[in-house]
C-alpha cells in the first residue's frame, strides 16, 4: 500500500494522470511531493505526484518561481487525520517527512523571495532567467578557437579583455582597464588595469577562490596567442603587428620558446601592461575586442588545457554552469562580478542565461510565441510577413512582443579553393558571378530579409565607407555562359561535377543554396549537389583545404571594414598546404591587394584608410575571389518585458545589463522602454 503525504488543503495533481482541471493546474506552480511506501518502510523516496499551492503566483519571467510558504496549521490538521492510519513502527519515518518541508521553507523561501524579484536603484529589478537559442551547435568555448558566432555569443558573457565594445554603437569602452593612453606615432598602446577583477571561483585555484586578474595574466594570454598550436586561431591578430610576435611564434614552432616571451607585450607594473607595433595601427584597439585577446588564468589552462572548450574560467558577469552539446548551455550570474552600473546597482541583474539549439526557425519561432524563449534572432523568410502583419494589426500598447531591425555588419557569400585547379581560373570565378540572380534571391527566398549584394565584400553598414562606388556583378547569363566558354566549358561541358558544402543555418541556407544549385544548372550547364553537415565540421573542412566550394557568412569581429578585407591577406596562408589556413580559407593570395592592406593598415587619417580600404574591395570583386550573394539585415523579437537589450549591426550581445521586468512592475517608472515599432524591410 502506498500512501501519499500531503497537506489536506493542498490539492494533488500526478505527472501521469492530472487530479484537477487542466485550467487548475495552469493557474498554480509547482513543488515537489514525497510518497511514503508502506511496503518499503525504511526508505522514503521522491515520487513523480506533485503539490499544487492554491496560493502560489504563476512562475516569474524568465523562469524563477517566488515560493510562498503553506498554512503550517494544516501540519496539525494532518497529524490528527492520519495519525491513526500509520502504523506506530512508521511513525518516526512519518515525523521526519512531516518536518521536511518546514525545514526546506525555512531554507529556501526566503532566499527565493529575496532574489527575484528585487527591485535596484533606477527602476531595474534583479533576476530572472533569460532564454534564447542558437540554431547551430558550438564549436569550442576556449577563447584561442573561437571563430564563430554561435560561441561568441555564449563565451561573450564569460570572459573580458582589457577593451570591450558598446552594445550600442559599438564604440570601444573600457572594460578590465579602466585607462589607457597611445603615444603620437599610434605604436605604444599603455593600458592601466581595475584592481579587484577576479577569475570565477573554480578547482583549478587553491580552495577553489578565483584570484586576482594583474598584468601578468595579459602577458600569459598574449603569448599564448602567438604559439603555434593547433587550437590557435588567433596568432593573426599580432601577426606583423606587435613586436616580436613573429620571432616568438617561430620559437614555438621550433620548440625553444623564447623565455621573455613576446618582446613587445610588457609589464610596466600588477596593474600595468604595454604593448609596442612594429608600425603604425590606428585601428589596433579593435584587434583587442576579439576573443582572442580575452584574459583567462593559467591555472585554468594548467589543469584542464584543450578541455577548456568546455570549461571555462574567466572574468565575467556569468560562468559557466551547465553545458550540453546540441541541447542547452546554463550560465549564472557570478556573484563577484566587479561590475556596477551607474546608479551603483551591482551587475549583472540576470540570474542566470540558457541557450538551447533548435535547429529549425520555424520551431524557434514558435517557442517564442508560446513564451517559452526571451528572444529570437532572424525570421523563418516564409514566416516573416506573418510576424509583421501581426505587429502591423495592432496598436503599439496591445504589440504582443517587440521588434528590432539593423542593416548588419555582414556579407553572405560562397568561397572557392582558389588552389584547386577549376577555381584557379578566374574567368570561371567570374562566370559563377555573374549566372546568380541576387535580387530575386533575396525578394523570394528571402522574402526581403537581405539585400543584393551588388558592390563589394565590405556590406554598406560602415559609416563613412562609400561602398557605391564599387562596381559589382549583375545579373547577366548570357555574359556568363560567354566567359565559361572562354574557360573551355561552352555549356558546361567538360566542367567537372562539383558540391557545395554548407551548414544548415536553420534552413535558410539551404533555401539559398538550393536557388543556387537551379541557376548554376539552368545558366551555365553545371551540375552542384549540395553536402549539409554540422557547423563544427564544416569550418573544419574548409580550413584544411577540404571544401572546394563553400558557404560562409562574415560577420565583423570589429567596426572597421579591414576585419573583411583581411579575410584575403596571404600572410594568413600557412606555408604547408595541408596546414589549418583560419582566416583566409580560399587561400587567395594576389601582392597588389596585399600591398593596398598594408599601406591602410599603416594609414592614421581615416578618410584616407577608407579610400584604400574600397580599392582593395574593388579588387577582389574584379578577381572574383568569392561569389557574394547579399548583405545581411538583423531582425530579433524580444518579449516586451526585456529591458536594456538594444540591437546593432554585429549583433553583439553583452547581457551584463539586460533586465526583466516583473508582472506586477509593468508600467511602473524607472527602466528603459523596449518597445519598438514594426516596420517593413528596408523602409
Amino acid at each position: 500500500m502506498n500512501t501519499l503525504v500531503i497537506f489536506p488543503s493542498w490539492p494533488v495533481v500526478c505527472r501521469d494522470k492530472a487530479c484537477l482541471p487542466a485550467e487548475a493546474q495552469r493557474r498554480h506552480g509547482l513543488v515537489s511531493a514525497y510518497r511514503y511506501n508502506l511496503n518499503t518502510p525504511s526508505v522514503l523516496r521522491f515520487c513523480s505526484f506533485r503539490i499544487l499551492f492554491p496560493s502560489l503566483p504563476r512562475p516569474a519571467r524568465g523562469g524563477t518561481k517566488k515560493f510562498v510558504p503553506p498554512d503550517i496549521s494544516n501540519l496539525f490538521i494532518f497529524t490528527l487525520i492520519f495519525r491513526r492510519t500509520i502504523p506506530g513502527r512508521y511513525m518516526k519515518q512519518y515525523h521526519l517527512l512531516l518536518l521536511f518541508p518546514l525545514f526546506f521553507w525555512a531554507c529556501n523561501g526566503s532566499k527565493q523571495d529575496s532574489e527575484f524579484p528585487r527591485q535596484g536603484k533606477g527602476g531595474i529589478y534583479y533576476g530572472g532567467v533569460f532564454r534564447m537559442n542558437e540554431t547551430e551547435g558550438i564549436r569550442s568555448l576556449y577563447p584561442l578557437n573561437i571563430t564563430d558566432a554561435y560561441s561568441h555569443r555564449i563565451t561573450n558573457q564569460i570572459y573580458e579583455g582589457l577593451v570591450k565594445l558598446d552594445q550600442k554603437d559599438l564604440s570601444i569602452i573600457p572594460c578590465i582597464a579602466e585607462r589607457w593612453e597611445i603615444n603620437d606615432s599610434a605604436t605604444s598602446f599603455t593600458f592601466y588595469m581595475r584592481k579587484g577583477v577576479k577569475f570565477h571561483d573554480d578547482p583549478c585555484f587553491p580552495n577553489g577562490k578565483g584570484r586576482e586578474v594583474t598584468a601578468n595574466d595579459f602577458k600569459y594570454c598574449f603569448n599564448k596567442v602567438c604559439e603555434a598550436d593547433i587550437n590557435n586561431q588567433g596568432f593573426w591578430v599580432f601577426k606583423g603587428k606587435v613586436q616580436g610576435a613573429d620571432e616568438y611564434f617561430q620559437s614555438t614552432v621550433d620548440g625553444r620558446p623564447l623565455p621573455d616571451g613576446v618582446s613587445g607585450i610588457k609589464i610596466i607594473d600588477d596593474y600595468t601592461v604595454q604593448i609596442n607595433l612594429k608600425e603604425p595601427f590606428a585601428s589596433f584597439l579593435n584587434l583587442l575586442v576579439t576573443p582572442f585577446c580575452w584574459v583567462f588564468a593559467k591555472e585554468a589552462f594548467d589543469k584542464y588545457g584543450i578541455d577548456m572548450r568546455e570549461h571555462c574560467v574567466g572574468t565575467g558577469p556569468f560562468f559557466l554552469k551547465t553545458l550540453k552539446h546540441g541541447e542547452a548551455v546554463i550560465l549564472s550570474r557570478n556573484t563577484d562580478y566587479w561590475g556596477v552600473d551607474e546608479y551603483g546597482n551591482k551587475l549583472p541583474y540576470l540570474e542566470a542565461i540558457k541557450f538551447t539549439f533548435i535547429p529549425e526557425k520555424r520551431a524557434e519561432l514558435l517557442e517564442f510565441k508560446k513564451g517559452q524563449l526571451d528572444m529570437v534572432f532572424q525570421l523563418p523568410p516564409e514566416m516573416y510577413d506573418e510576424v509583421i502583419g501581426e505587429l502591423e494589426q495592432v496598436s503599439e500598447e496591445l504589440k504582443p512582443y517587440d521588434i528590432q531591425i539593423v542593416p548588419s555588419l555582414s556579407t553572405q557569400f560562397y568561397g572557392f579553393l582558389h588552389t584547386n585547379e577549376v577555381f584557379n581560373n578566374k574567368i570561371v570565378r567570374q562566370a559563377f558571378n555573374y549566372a546568380i540572380d541576387r535580387e530575386s534571391i533575396c525578394t523570394y527566398t528571402l522574402s526581403g530579409e537581405g539585400t543584393p549584394a551588388f558592390y563589394g565584400l565590405i556590406p554598406p553598414s560602415f559609416k563613412d565607407y562609400e561602398y557605391q562606388k564599387i562596381t559589382g556583378y549583375k545579373y547577366d547569363p548570357e555574359k556568363a555562359r560567354i566567359l565559361l566558354a572562354q574557360a573551355g566549358y561552352p555549356d558546361g561541358k567538360g566542367f567537372p561535377k562539383i558540391t557545395l558544402q554548407l551548414n544548415s543555418g536553420g534552413t535558410i541556407n539551404i533555401r539559398v543554396a538550393e536557388v543556387m544549385q537551379k541557376q548554376l544548372k539552368d545558366n551555365l550547364g553545371i551540375e552542384v549537389s549540395l553536402n549539409v553537415i554540422p557547423w563544427p565540421q564544416h569550418l573544419e573542412a574548409l580550413e584544411t583545404g577540404k571544401a572546394l566550394f563553400w558557404r560562409m557568412g562574415w560577420l565583423a569581429d570589429y567596426n572597421d571594414p579591414e576585419n573583411f578585407l583581411n579575410l584575403f591577406y596571404s600572410i594568413h596562408i600557412p606555408k604547408k598546404p595541408d596546414e589549418k589556413s583560419y582566416i583566409n580559407s580560399t587561400r587567395y593570395s594576389n601582392p597588389a591587394f596585399d600591398s593596398l592592406l598594408q599601406a591602410a593598415l599603416r594609414e592614421t587619417d581615416v578618410k584616407k584608410r577608407f579610400e584604400i580600404y574600397r580599392q582593395a574591395d574593388q579588387l577582389i570583386v574584379d578577381e572574383a575571389a568569392v561569389l557574394l550573394i547579399y548583405y545581411d539585415e538583423n531582425t530579433r523579437l524580444l518579449q516586451p518585458y526585456v529591458k536594456n537589450f538594444p540591437q546593432n549591426p554585429m549583433e553583439l550581445r553583452d547581457l551584463g545589463k539586460v533586465w526583466l521586468q516583473p508582472e506586477e512592475a509593468k508600467g511602473a517608472e524607472g527602466g528603459q522602454p523596449g518597445r519598438r515599432t514594426a516596420r517593413k524591410k528596408g523602409a
